[in-house]
């Protein structure tokens, strides 16, 4: 308790309201009909009567074709714009013209998922294939790729992301003038324009070589490029534009209680490789708010109580409730329980951006946390002596109307909203996927607003994986196709909607220095010397030589060139050992372990013989074995850490 005290202790009142919320900027796209109508009169067999024979009237070559089509993609002429499939449309109809009920034959080899959904904003589709039926693959191993097209009359505008990779494709050039390879967020895409429309194709990869169910992205590129080469007109009809409705609703009357953080203030120096978060005050969509009850409490999983501190170091691994620790990043103390009252208290902070390993378009360094964390209300424990938080305590629901986009077995739920003039998907984790999947929670499921999916849990990967919370993130459709975005505000107007009282936004106050908590050691030859006057340490044992007692001491301060010279040495250090680790056995080892080394190298010659690491897309190919570079990787990770911590008290100084 007393730790939640002195946190709201630390916080100053700003101005009530705060900064203003902010409508998405969005760009809405007419498509060109005309062209569509053109290219399907030249489609032969649209104008027979078996492929009318369900509309019942003939009404046009859209008609005609939606009808046809929307035995195998329901709903597809609600699309606002022409839906690409990889679909034979004209094998397929004239199949149907003969009375046989056509197969999946017709798909370039792709599956259907379940998913698809066409609305006043586009549409979306995913399409699976087996990549032992990809030929241009070799030696393909078992398993799937998963891709998914987006066509959308709605274009959010954002800033551009960081570390995006955007090539051409020559290839594809004269059948997709202008369309565009980008690698961006663990995604390969394929974005090009069509009638006016941007389309987007995408799916999960990466880089270097395939690894069991990961595909790689040189596999990705060959997967895509069959998915585009086969894309047809399917459906889709000219819709009356729509205005969205309003994003930003708040009641009039202030909330007593509810406090929360800016959006981008992440805890102190928490972030990637010392960046800080995503400041973004937009309320990308009036939604419900995830967990069905309050209070919530978005905050930090891995830099709070019980937390790990997302392997950036701990000053000690407790094991036992209520033992004390702290993350080496800043310092602040922590408890090893996950009840500890911080945990669950006003206010409420972003963790958009904070310390991840996830590529992130949108954070300052292009990695970080996908989303916000948020924690329920309850906590309950196991006994008085556990420090988890039980899970399944509390009811997750839908945000919005929207339709279910998941897979069987996995953790990842997905609900895709397609509304007029709005198009934008939240991703649900940490439930159970074995209750999802027995709730028929799965591709192609029509949810509604406040419907309950499930409950809250600590599952990731496996039961107890984490903490007990909900991860909630957003994404919309940008020119370089789905992006991540931050949820921070659109949570906080969601939960002042559900309280029904507006939140005050407030600032830390100034922060205490922090390296007096870290264990830094500081060379005696860099310390103070004593002057004249003399040091506060001679005058206070001055002092305790005529009996008074002597005043504890504070720790040496660091000067800026000793950090720089630290920096410098432990460069130099692994610089030095990164060269060691790239030379041959006979010249990085001593001679009594030169033995080993040569047996180890042996038994691995073929498979060390073509290890080497591929970064596709025309980047740069590095021939770089295995053995630099996970020596590499291990070095990078012990020595950029202590970056951090230098780089901090300079800037407190």
């Amino acid at each position: 308790m007393r730790l939640a005290v002195g946190l709201a202790l630390a916080c100053t009142l700003s101005a009530a309201h705060g900064q203003e919320l902010m409508a998405p900027r969005i760009a809405r796209i007419e498509a060109d009909w005309s062209a569509v109508k053109a290219q399907l009169a030249r489609l032969e067999g649209l104008r027979s009567t078996a492929a009318a024979v369900d509309l019942g009237y003939d009404d046009g070559d859209l008609a005609r074709l939606n009808a046809a089509t929307a035995r195998r993609f329901a709903g597809i002429g609600r699309s606002s714009v022409p839906v690409l499939l990889p679909f034979d449309v004209e094998a397929y109809l004239r199949e149907r013209a003969k009375g046989i009920e056509p197969a999946e034959a017709y798909l370039a080899g792709f599956h259907t998922t379940g998913f698809f959904l066409a609305g006043p904003s586009g549409y979306d589709a995913l399409f699976t294939i087996r990549l032992a039926d990809v030929p241009e693959i070799r030696g393909a191993r078992g398993g799937e790729a998963d891709v998914l097209i987006t066509g959308t009359s709605v274009l959010y505008d954002l800033d551009p992301p960081a570390l995006a990779s955007v090539t051409t494709v020559k290839d594809l050039e004269r059948e997709f003038p202008g369309i565009r390879r980008i690698l961006l967020e663990n995604h390969l895409r394929y974005a090009f324009e069509r009638f006016g429309v941007l389309y987007a194709v995408s799916t999960e990869c990466y880089e270097g070589r395939a690894r069991g169910r990961r595909l790689s992205c040189r596999e990705a590129d060959k997967v895509l490029y069959r998915f585009v080469k086969a894309l047809r007109v399917a459906g889709g009809s000219p819709q009356p534009g729509a205005q969205a409705n309003t994003t930003i609703e708040r009641p009039a009357k202030v909330s007593p209680t509810f406090t929360y953080m800016p959006p981008g203030r992440l805890l102190p120096n928490t972030g990637f490789h010392g960046n800080g978060g995503r400041q973004d005050y937009t309320v990308y969509a009036r939604i419900h708010f995830p967990l069905a009850q309050a209070p919530a409490y978005a905050n930090s999983q891995l830099f709070m109580h019980w937390g790990n501190c997302d392997h950036t170091g701990r000053s000690s691994s407790p094991r036992t409730k209520g033992a004390r620790y702290h993350c080496r990043v800043n310092g602040k103390p922590l408890l090893f329980d996950e009840s500890a009252a911080e945990n669950r208290s006003y206010p409420w902070r972003d963790n958009f951006c904070e310390h991840r390993s996830f590529l992130v378009g949108a954070c300052p360094g292009g990695r970080g946390h996908q989303g916000q964390d948020i924690r329920p209300a309850t906590c309950k424990m196991r006994n008085e002596g556990a420090d988890r938080c039980l899970p399944y305590q509390d009811d997750v629901v839908a945000v919005r109307d929207g339709t279910i986009m998941r897979n069987a077995r996995r953790e990842l739920l997905v609900l895709v909203v397609n509304a007029p003039g709005e198009h934008i998907r939240f991703r649900y984790l940490h439930m159970n996927p074995r209750l999802l999947d027995g709730d028929g929670l799965v591709s192609g499921r029509a949810v509604r607003e406040g419907e309950v999916l499930g409950k809250a849990s600590n599952y990731d990967r496996r039961e107890n994986g984490t903490t007990y919370h909900l991860h909630f993130d957003a994404q919309v459709p940008t020119r370089n196709g789905w992006v991540f975005v931050n949820p921070y505000m659109t949570l906080v107007s969601a939960y002042e909607r559900l309280i029904g009282g507006r939140g005050t936004e407030i600032e830390d106050a100034p922060v205490a220095e922090l390296h007096s908590r870290l264990d830094v050691e500081v060379p005696r030859s860099e310390q103070s010397e004593p002057t004249t006057p003399p040091s506060p340490a001679l005058a206070s044992r001055a002092t305790a030589s005529a009996g008074e007692p002597a005043l504890p001491q504070p720790r040496a301060r660091i000067g800026s060139g000793t950090i720089d010279r630290i920096k410098d040495a432990r460069a130099q250090q692994f610089d030095k050992r990164l060269r060691i680790a790239k030379l041959p056995c006979a010249e990085s080892l001593s001679r009594r372990d030169k033995r080993d080394c040569d047996a180890r190298l042996h038994r691995r010659s073929e498979r060390a013989k073509h290890a080497h690491s591929v970064r596709p897309l025309a980047r740069r190919v590095s021939r770089q074995g295995n053995r630099a570079r996970g020596i590499g990787g291990n070095l990078r990770t012990r020595y950029e850490q202590p970056d951090a911590r230098y780089d901090r008290l300079r800037a407190e100084r």
